[in-house]
């Protein structure tokens, strides 16, 4: 039998449209880029500064005998400090976006770049926002009632430094949440001890940030920021820094001594350490040496410390 070709007996062309299977290929084959774009904007690396802290308070609520380990309270709290983390984030990015790209230090950023939109960040925020207080409403109606506060501090943080130079300690208070909200979420209850390791973390943090804000001690003052060291300069600075973590020694030394043994000092004295030498490495205003004080250093002292002190707790319960 003879078949016409389709031009003869007039059968209608398919148009060259996408199909929805084509349009699924093309969306997961970019997925993976931007779905990295997105951990560099929220830099994903650094939730090593918060969850090592988070899982301390956690076993610091086990110590009490009437409470036992959960897997899934333990998951829930680590995903609501990323969670939190990744609002801050991509909500500090959101808003200190115009600055971003008049400082060069920062103009490679996600937004500035154009990597990825400003109202993209900010709608990934408010999704992370909801979704942390999803998650504190699973864990007990305590830590679901003070969800807002922590979302307060943690995003109000990104416009501090338009008002006070004291950003660096509302930052520390952000950071200072993760141990007393994992306590809560086992105890559903305030205890000095898990306070006092917030309070720790606190000064720790904001001494830290006074160091890493030493990189921008100008271009701050060029724009009307307030910070330590625009204010105070890098001698000033690396003065109240050091006593900044002075204080945090102080609190974490009181927490070892009301909840740890032999084995958990031994992160207690590392930490310590290490904090100091951060000290060292950038004396004398070496700051092209800050990378590895902020970034190494505190890493290795937070994983250190948490492995320790964990370590130590688990085998005294």
């Amino acid at each position: 039998m003879f078949i016409a070709p389709a031009k003869l007996i007039n059968l209608p062309r398919l148009r060259a449209t996408p199909s929805i299977l084509y349009i699924v290929q093309m969306f997961l084959s970019r997925f993976p880029l931007k779905f990295k774009n997105y951990l560099s904007l929220v830099k994903f690396s650094h939730t090593l500064f918060s969850m090592p802290f988070a899982v301390t308070g956690y076993f610091l609520a086990l110590a009490e005998p009437q409470h036992h380990f959960s897997w899934h309270t333990l998951g829930l709290v680590l995903l609501a400090v990323l969670l939190a983390r990744n609002t801050a984030m991509a909500f500090n990015r959101y808003a200190d976006r115009h600055f971003d790209a008049a400082n060069p230090r920062t103009a490679g950023r996600e937004i500035p770049a154009r990597v990825i939109k400003a109202r993209s960040a900010l709608l990934f925020s408010l999704i992370n926002a909801a979704l942390f207080m999803g998650t504190a409403w699973l864990l007990n109606p305590l830590c679901f009632g003070l969800s807002p506060v922590a979302l307060l501090v943690v995003m109000g943080y990104s416009y501090a430094k338009r008002f006070t130079a004291l950003a660096h300690i509302i930052l520390g208070m952000g950071l200072s949440l993760s141990p007393i909200g994992a306590y809560l979420a086992v105890t559903g209850s305030f205890a000095i001890t898990p306070v006092m390791l917030s309070l720790a973390v606190l000064f720790w943090v904001a001494g830290f940030d006074v160091i890493y804000a030493l990189q921008d001690e100008a271009f701050d003052r060029s724009q009307g920021l307030l910070s330590i060291p625009a204010r105070f300069g890098t001698r000033w600075s690396l003065a109240i820094s050091s006593l900044l973590h002075l204080i945090s020694a102080g609190f974490l030394v009181v927490v070892s001594l009301r909840a740890f043994g032999a084995v958990s000092w031994m992160g207690t004295a590392v930490f310590l350490l290490l904090l100091a030498y951060q000290h060292v490495v950038v004396g004398n205003g070496r700051l092209e040496r800050i990378n590895l004080a902020f970034f190494t250093l505190n890493g290795i002292a937070s994983v250190v410390f948490m492995v320790l002190a964990v370590t130590g707790m688990v085998a005294a319960i």
